[in-house]
């Protein structure tokens, strides 16, 4: 970009900045609008992408908080249209509306949006507070830790993560709310990488867990040195990943004969068949989008079958994959139809509820 700013007499910046703030404003509620139908319409389903927020972050370059306030902001928006022309003509910023999302109702939207309008987000905070008082935070002792002056070895090890990464602040980001909102980072543990292939691991333990730790150590102490706090977590993780792929792929690698095929339905997919798919494609998401992107979904992934239980599939390793929920869903609806599967799914929280209030 070539820069015409230096060039402008005092008076000609100050108008030209504003006018640049106001075009930005409207470009910004240009962007939510096409954010909240683009969310709408699930469109980065077909993109190769578990989630909007994943679209943003990762298709648009936006960083996590960009994308975390835009989305929420659209959102908010799109059941409350208003917002894009307060957001478009500069009475409500964005920081504002994510502030104001979570409180708006039929009820309350009209007041709160005009009552919101050219206040900082501090003010608005304050807006919130006298509209939705909560109650007071319970008071809290926090011992803050002096300069570290040789400490002892054990004392280094369960301390240097706090050196190396010091304790966020309030403003540090917070967590996903599910399902609605995008995703945040959360700020009660924090992984920051240091150098190629190091990280530094911040987290805040119980007594349990701390007195579990120190036990750990007590039984390598013959393997590892005392401060190797680091090769205990490697060791621990990676017996429970062990743990869990045995519950995921069912514990009996060879089933008692006669019971095989006793109850089995045939959705049923054996534990071997579960673990030669999970390991054929590397635990993630299969999707593949009409650009050529794979979905990198990691969480929440389903076994689907390519051809469907309903039209004669089985559960073989040629004939699963794996599905992130959103993929496993979009393509569910385009076999059977979106208003099919969307009967499906209520009937489906219909028949849970129904057992909950069985049982």
């Amino acid at each position: 970009m070539k820069r015409t700013a230096p060039y402008l007499s005092n008076d000609a910046l100050g108008r030209e900045l504003t006018a640049a703030i106001a075009r930005e404003d409207s470009s910004t509620a240009v962007v939510l609008d096409h954010i909240a139908e683009y969310d709408e319409r699930k469109l980065y389903r077909p993109a190769g992408y578990p989630s909007m927020f994943a679209y943003c972050v990762e298709a648009l370059h936006r960083s996590e908080e960009a994308a975390y306030k835009r989305i929420r902001a659209a959102r908010a928006a799109r059941r409350f249209p208003v917002i894009f022309d307060m957001v478009g003509d500069g009475r409500l910023h964005l920081s504002g509306v994510v502030l104001l999302a979570a409180h708006l109702t039929e009820d309350t939207a009209q007041e709160l949006l005009k009552a919101a309008a050219h206040k900082t987000a501090k003010q608005i905070e304050k807006l919130l507070a006298e509209r939705f008082p909560q109650p007071d935070l319970p008071t809290r002792i926090v011992p803050i830790a002096s300069a570290p002056v040789a400490p002892p070895t054990e004392e280094l090890s369960l301390r240097t993560v706090d050196e190396v990464a010091p304790r966020r602040s309030e403003l540090s980001l917070r967590t996903v709310e599910a399902p609605q909102a995008p995703s945040r980072p959360e700020d009660r543990s924090i992984v920051k990488p240091l150098a190629p292939q190091r990280f530094a691991l911040q987290v805040t333990i119980d007594e349990e867990l701390h007195q579990d730790l120190r036990y750990a150590q007590e039984l390598l102490s013959h393997e590892l040195s005392p401060g190797d706090v680091a090769a205990v977590l490697k060791m621990a993780v990676k017996a429970l990943i062990s743990q869990l792929e045995k519950r995921r792929f069912a514990a009996a690698d060879k089933p008692r004969l006669g019971q095989t095929q006793r109850g089995k339905t045939v959705r049923h997919i054996p534990a071997a068949v579960r673990r030669a798919v999970w390991k054929r494609d590397g635990g993630q998401c299969t999707f593949v989008g009409e650009n050529g992107h794979r979905c990198a979904e990691r969480r929440y992934v389903q076994f689907d079958h390519a051809l469907e239980v309903a039209r004669g599939g089985d559960s073989s390793v040629a004939n699963l994959r794996l599905r992130c929920r959103a993929h496993n869903q979009y393509t569910a609806e385009r076999a059977f139809g979106a208003d099919f599967m969307r009967h499906k799914r209520i009937a489906a929280a219909e028949t849970r509820a129904a057992g909950t209030s069985a049982g």
